[in-house]
């Protein structure tokens, strides 16, 4: 009975397509706060004196690395999944959401206050020195931040796969990602002018991203009435048939247990998508945080119109990420469509280490490619999770896909912005960047062999006629 209900709701085009967009919305605010400061490093970067916050790349390099710190460090995204397959979608969700708004609050403190010349020393992985007090209280809450946003992730994920799995799961997560990148793409394009439109004042749009994110707090309540609505439905439906001893079976098998944990780590075919994930996103949002000013160094861009180049990679994952979502839903090749996007990532990468035709006009190309490459990869990876895990343990498994990935998002720009203060030229670190895509190249050809050995069907279709 529960099943037949649970395949009414799911075959209902409303109601599931109503549950992601609005969830999708919550996720849209909040990576309009992940980005929001990635075009501001020309103002955090510039003297006080200046109407800057005075801080040196190496600081930049520490704040934007930040996001992931207590992810990696404290294990919390690991914790998260397995709060969200014990607790449940609602608990979870309400949970991440709260730290978000928490986390956004405390970033806005450390960019809105004077501290004078006060100073915090810290020895943390690749970052040794005296830190701003602003930067200090800045990274503290974009920290705790990251930790809400990524496990508002694994949720949202949890919530369309149990929406869409049989329909169009692969076209509902490209959709998330296309208006997560929407907040993305808002924030590469607009942070700047709007902090420069109240007197260069990088709180402005930290402020303006603290009124949004609240609204999607708003929006994911608005999901948890409505997930309430369908456990109750369920649970009526139950006492309408008497159990018997192999529904209760059934329903036991169902159940996460801490001894399951034994399937994900065990399989292949899962780390291999672990490690791509590690790998191609390393290569992509670290690099935003720093595109703006290499558009200005290196492509001879106004500073003004400097963050709008970056956005356009975003914009195309917008429209690209359904369109390839929904290829896989036909047609399948998942496994082939992370490699394509892997090996444009590389070159493209290439391109920008070896610094040909210095216009922004060549730039705008550059970055329209990488935005394909941007759509093709998480279109066909994280539909593929579902292929793999079973659907009990989906929370704990995007988890640990979090956290290798927050790995990536808390040391690369780290890296990236000590390399930067050493080779101003960019060709370092673009050199870095290329070396994830080229690593993630082998992975989506490992990939493939594991995944016809092993039968997961990732270059099947995801709808069933």
């Amino acid at each position: 009975m529960v099943e037949k209900i649970q395949t009414i709701l799911s075959d209902s085009k409303s109601a599931r397509w109503t549950a992601l967009f609005i969830v999708a919305f919550t996720m849209m605010m909040g990576y309009f706060i992940t980005d929001v400061m990635s075009p501001l490093e020309v103002l955090l970067t510039k003297p006080v004196a200046e109407g800057g916050l005075g801080w040196s790349s190496d600081d930049y390099g520490f704040f934007s690395g930040s996001y992931g710190l207590i992810n990696v460090f404290l294990l919390m995204l690991f914790f998260g999944g397995i709060i969200l397959d014990k607790m449940g979608i609602r608990f979870t969700g309400v949970l991440a959401c709260a730290l978000m708004v928490i986390g956004v609050c405390i970033k806005f403190v450390g960019v809105s206050h004077d501290f004078g010349d006060a100073s915090i020393y810290l020895n943390i992985i690749i970052f040794k020195g005296n830190l701003p007090m602003s930067a200090a209280i800045a990274s503290l809450g974009f920290s705790i931040f990251g930790v809400g946003c990524e496990i508002c992730g694994i949720t949202i994920s949890k919530i369309i796969t149990k929406w869409f799995t049989g329909h169009e799961l692969a076209l509902a997560m490209g959709i998330q990602v296309a208006l997560a990148r929407l907040g993305t793409a808002a924030a590469m394009m607009g942070s700047l002018p709007f902090a420069k439109a109240f007197g260069g004042k990088v709180s402005a749009p930290i402020l303006l991203g603290a009124v949004l994110l609240i609204i999607g707090f708003l929006a994911f309540l608005v999901y948890v009435v409505m997930d309430k609505k369908l456990d109750r439905s369920v649970e009526e439906a139950k006492g309408e048939q008497p159990q018997t001893a192999a529904a209760v079976d059934a329903s036991e098998d169902e159940k996460f247990h801490f001894s399951d944990l034994k399937l994900i780590f065990s399989n292949p075919g899962f780390w291999c998508i672990c490690l791509l994930c590690l790998l191609f996103y390393s290569g992509v949002f670290p690099f935003l945080k720093f595109a703006t000013k290499l558009m200005i160094a290196n492509y001879n861009v106004p500073e003004n119109l400097a963050g709008i180049i970056p956005g356009l990679i975003p914009f195309g994952t917008i429209l690209l990420t359904p369109l390839f979502g929904s290829l896989y839903d036909k047609i399948g090749k998942g496994a082939t469509l992370m490699l394509i996007g892997s090996a444009m990532l590389a070159i493209i990468h290439f391109i920008f280490a070896i610094h040909i035709l210095p216009y922004g006009w060549f730039a705008v190309i550059i970055m329209i490619l990488l935005g394909v490459a941007f759509s093709l990869v998480p279109s066909a990876m994280w539909p593929s999770v579902p292929k793999i895990i079973p659907m009990k343990l989906l929370g704990s498994a995007y988890a640990i896909i979090f956290y290798i990935q927050n790995i990536g998002l808390s040391l690369v720009p780290m890296l990236i912005g000590k390399l930067n203060g050493t080779d101003p030229s960019y060709m370092t670190s673009m050199s870095v960047f290329c070396s994830f895509g080229v690593a993630a190249v082998a992975l989506s050809l490992i990939l493939l062999v594991i995944d016809k050995k092993k039968h997961y069907g990732l270059q099947e279709p995801n709808i069933k006629k």
